[in-house]
């Protein structure tokens, strides 16, 4: 069987405030890339749009956001020999897909505690102190970038 990537939706969701707007971060509990925008896999017969909000709604109860927009952007990475011997299938890596939303000002975010323990709202300018990953940074602000073309 020919090893393949799964499928993800990613979700940058931006909400407005006084000067701007800021970005939703999820934080998983691990050790690593903790911080991340709300994504998962997306199921049989759902579009990346359709994915994105379920995860949203599912890791972080916010539904309610309006849709910007599909990038062109797409992240795609092997999983580590660590964690690929733990897997029972032939997923090899991730190839994730992103979708922009714009929550309401007031927008209230809920997590389980136990999928997603965190989460916070941020400037762009804040991303770094989240997130050490160097090209997610990258991404996450090409991103935000597109969105604000979205909104203008």
């Amino acid at each position: 069987m020919e090893d393949v990537y799964r499928r993800a939706a990613s979700i940058l969701v931006l909400r407005p405030v006084e000067r701007g707007y800021h970005i939703l971060l999820l934080h998983k509990p691990r050790k690593r890339d903790a911080w991340q925008l709300p994504q998962g896999g997306v199921e049989d017969g759902e579009s990346v749009t359709e994915a994105a909000l379920r995860e949203l709604n599912e890791e972080a109860s916010l539904t309610g956001c309006r849709v910007l927009g599909v990038s062109e952007r797409v992240y795609q990475y092997d999983f580590p020999a660590s964690f690929r011997r733990f897997r029972p299938d032939n997923v090899k890596g991730q190839r994730i897909e992103y979708v922009f939303a714009l929550a309401p000002h007031d927008a209230t975010v809920t997590v389980d505690g136990k999928e997603v323990d965190n989460h916070a709202w941020i400037e762009l300018s804040q991303l770094p102190q989240y997130v050490k990953r160097s090209e997610y940074v990258e991404i996450v602000t090409g991103l935000y970038d597109e969105a604000l073309q979205q909104l203008a």
